[in-house]
């Protein structure tokens, strides 16, 4: 399969995974893959054109309607996914470097989520599907009983970007094996490498042929395997801009479609909170993956009688953290996924020096003179009409605004287009739960912020539509059939 990567997942590659085979692509072109930390070359991959999406939707296709995969048995199905999750967990390792390599996330938080979350989706959802029932009876008001049954909604393209490669792929694919789907998966140009190890561990897992099959691909292209008239369903995570457009090409094709999009979430820090240990859960809450997070809560609400001592907090935070190749364990911070990337936080930076007032970074590291990288940087003095404070900036960049009580807080946290994440810090739990149940949000934590696996993620208003994870992913990937039984 194209030059040997050593076992690393890091090399160039010469193929396409597509019916369960490495298939020589129908075009010459190329991505060249970079090192995010050091801008050295990685690798190669092909770009797929529009006869490789044709290809690759034709064996799901394949998959979905002559092979057994969706008439297979839940414990057969979930079988499978157990020796996929089996094969991707020796892998964790390969996963969590190339991760780190391609987009920068520090390697620390690639192993935990990129190397060691996806392994246990598919144990999720294996699960989920063993104890979903197959077929209802329900009660017929002219007949003697309807029989709702829940069918695999079909092929599935599921487009994934570059800030969790690994992860947001596999927040796709568990529910839509499950489910007893088919999927064409496009990752991002910028993070292909991962694709390679996954697929990897499918072909020795023995997913059936068809049932997986990636494909590397511009916007345009990809804009046709959303088009594409042999798919059923697309599941997107991306900006909200791409977002639109896709729900426009999907509502036109009544097509049914997820959307995990943007976010400019708020960190409400109540009066009460110890800042000791807000400072520290910020660190995963609101910088995440060197802020690259959509859910992540980059407006920090600080109350108006403790501001200055939060903004004091938060910029001794910001300067203390380690800023290094995401490679070396010991970095806190890694770099901007690519040139053009950090280029776009720049300028938000460049924007929010003339809004507001600058209290930590706002520069590049000095002793890194190679690599995409951004300072942690904080600002104070900013209102919520500032744009730093309305667009997603998606980088180490935190706006500290004031408000004066609770229902303020609540006000300001909910004047945004977005509504995906954020989280309420307060010594007093009842009173941090009364607040987050008045923030309009799909998701939001109380004294720190993760998402677990068996609760619904996902946003409202311009930060998407439909979930992933729990059990009400699985629904998603499904459709409802009911036969009325009439005597």
């Amino acid at each position: 399969m194209g030059a040997d990567s050593g076992g690393t997942g890091l090399g160039s590659r010469s193929e396409f995974f597509i019916g369960g085979q490495w298939v020589t692509p129908a075009s010459d072109r190329k991505f060249t893959l970079v090192n995010a930390s050091t801008e050295e070359i990685l690798g190669t991959v092909p770009e797929a054109v529009e006869a490789d999406v044709d290809r690759a939707v034709a064996a799901a296709r394949k998959a979905l309607e002559d092979s057994p995969w969706t008439t297979m048995s839940p414990a057969e199905r979930a079988q499978i996914m157990g020796r996929f999750a089996e094969a991707l967990a020796k892998r964790t390792g390969d996963v969590a470097r190339a991760v780190s390599a391609q987009n920068g996330m520090p390697l620390a938080t690639a192993e935990a989520f990129e190397g060691g979350f996806p392994p246990g989706l598919l144990g999720y959802y294996s699960q989920i599907l063993l104890a979903a029932p197959g077929e209802e009876k329900r009660p017929s008001q002219l007949g003697r009983e309807t029989l709702v049954s829940r069918n695999p909604i079909g092929v599935v393209a599921a487009i994934v970007p570059w800030n969790f490669p690994v992860v947001l792929a596999m927040t796709k694919i568990a529910p839509a094996m499950a489910a007893g789907c088919t999927l064409v998966i496009k990752p991002s140009p910028g993070t292909v490498l991962d694709s390679y190890i996954v697929a990897e561990a499918a072909a020795e897992a023995q997913v059936p042929p068809g049932v997986l099959n990636w494909v590397a691909a511009d916007r345009a292209v990809g804009a046709y395997l959303v088009s594409h008239p042999g798919v059923d369903k697309v599941a997107f995570t991306g900006s909200t801009a791409a977002g639109r457009l896709i729900a426009k090409t999907c509502g036109e094709l009544l097509r049914p479609v997820t959307l995990e999009l943007g976010g400019k979430s708020a960190a409400i820090i109540l009066d009460d909170a110890d800042l000791s240990s807000v400072t520290q859960g910020l660190q995963s809450a609101s910088l995440f993956n060197n802020g690259q997070a959509c859910y992540n809560g980059t407006r920090i609400l600080a109350p108006a009688a403790r501001y200055d001592e939060v903004v004091d907090a938060l910029a001794a935070m910001a300067k203390s953290l380690t800023v290094g190749n995401a490679l070396d364990p010991s970095s806190q911070i890694g770099p901007m996924a690519s040139s053009l990337h950090r280029d776009r936080v720049e300028g938000y930076i460049a924007k929010g020096k003339l809004e507001a007032k600058l209290v930590a970074g706002g520069g590049r590291p000095k002793k890194l003179d190679r690599g995409w990288f951004v300072e942690p940087t904080i600002f104070a003095n900013v209102t919520n009409d500032h744009t730093i404070a309305r667009e997603e900036i998606f980088g180490p960049v935190l706006s500290v605004i004031p408000y004066k009580d609770d229902a303020e807080a609540v006000r300001i946290a909910n004047d945004s287009a977005y509504g995906l994440g954020g989280s309420v810090w307060s010594k007093d739990e009842a009173r941090a739960q009364a607040v987050a149940h008045k923030v309009q949000t799909g998701t939001i934590g109380i004294n720190g912020y993760v998402p677990a696996v068996g609760s619904p993620f996902g946003g409202i208003k311009a930060s998407g539509l439909g979930r992933e994870l729990g059990p009400e992913a699985l629904g998603a990937y499904q459709q409802w059939k009911s036969i009325y039984v009439m005597g």
